[in-house]
């Protein structure tokens, strides 16, 4: 639903892209009747927006000839940032991103100057982003949604689609914040059902609904953070402790944070994972800089051994 100062806003948007509008056009596009419309004109005209307004069969509402808003005006490093963000929207799994995009991009380009106008439109038609891509959400509703729940501290009920046995589940939620991670959306917050902290996708929220109770959120809670723990403690088929012979610093920077937890000691950082298959950690502990002792399970070294055997192999006799 629009709110009114959204709906104002939304008769000098029209206005300023197509001229001329009969009143039952802008009544029809905003969704209000005749007499809220003249009242928004009004509001317009009283912040210094000169609107013309012709009666009859052909008449309408325009803005006054030769009249334009004023350019937005940006810093070179400015125009960079919404650019770049403008890029980056298309490939953050959101649905309907590239339609959205397109429309914000000719807003804009519609108020630049032309010398901003050509930088940006550099950008777009030079710079590629490579992110990763996931499974997007069905739309955008659940973002919408629970963003705007995580903001005021309402709490909400979910209804979510969960991979495994379960099918649908109802529950109780206090949205903490969102993150994007790995190629999907993701909600983090406590989950009433369960009693705990929890995760959840969002192309697996079926339906989200606000709740007329608020919740406290922990100080400086920070989602991403809570988020990169989560995947990397989560459960599975092999557990395995490395000593990695090298600072936190440099094991950190080397390997990525759902790899597991680092732990400083005084011989070097203990890397405690969590992985399905020995041979894809087998891999990327070989191509680490610095040297490791595997502390377990044994099964690590038996594939390490093979994948070294391997290297050995490919190389070039003499």
């Amino acid at each position: 639903m629009y709110r009114p100062t959204t709906r104002v806003l939304a008769v000098l948007e029209l206005l300023q892209t197509h001229g001329r509008m009969s009143g039952a056009e802008l009544s029809r596009r905003i969704e209000v009747d005749g007499r809220t419309l003249r009242r928004y004109i009004v509001m317009l005209e009283e912040i210094g927006i000169p609107i013309t307004a012709e009666r009859g069969r052909y008449g309408g509402y325009a803005l006054m000839p030769g009249f334009k808003l004023p350019p937005m005006m940006f810093t070179d490093d400015e125009a960079l940032a919404l650019s770049l963000g403008l890029l980056a929207a298309r490939s953050l799994g959101l649905a309907e991103a590239a339609p959205a995009v397109a429309s914000a991009q000719a807003k804009l380009e519609r108020i630049m100057p032309d010398g901003l106008k050509r930088r940006v439109g550099a950008i777009d038609a030079t710079v590629s982003l490579d992110l990763a891509s996931g499974t997007a959400p069905p739309d955008n509703g659940a973002l919408a949604a629970l963003s705007a729940a995580a903001q005021v501290r309402q709490r909400v009920r979910l209804r979510y689609r969960s991979p495994g046995a379960e099918g649908e589940t109802e529950r109780l939620f206090d949205p903490y914040g969102l993150a994007y991670y790995l190629g999907f959306w993701y909600a983090v917050g406590h989950c009433h059902l369960r009693g705990a902290m929890r995760t959840f996708r969002l192309d697996r929220i079926v339906e989200v609904q606000p709740v007329l109770q608020a919740f406290e959120r922990p100080e400086d809670f920070d989602a991403m953070d809570h988020l990169r723990l989560a995947i990397a403690t989560l459960p599975r088929k092999f557990a395995a402790t490395v000593l990695l012979h090298c600072s936190l610093a440099e094991a950190q920077e080397r390997l990525p944070g759902y790899m597991g937890l680092f732990e400083q000691t005084p011989q070097g950082v203990l890397l405690h994972n969590q992985s399905d298959e020995l041979e894809w950690f087998a891999r990327q502990l070989a191509s680490l800089p610095f040297g490791f002792t595997v502390q377990s399970p044994p099964e690590l070294n038996a594939v390490l051994r093979r994948h070294a055997h391997s290297l050995l192999q490919s190389l070039p006799v003499g």
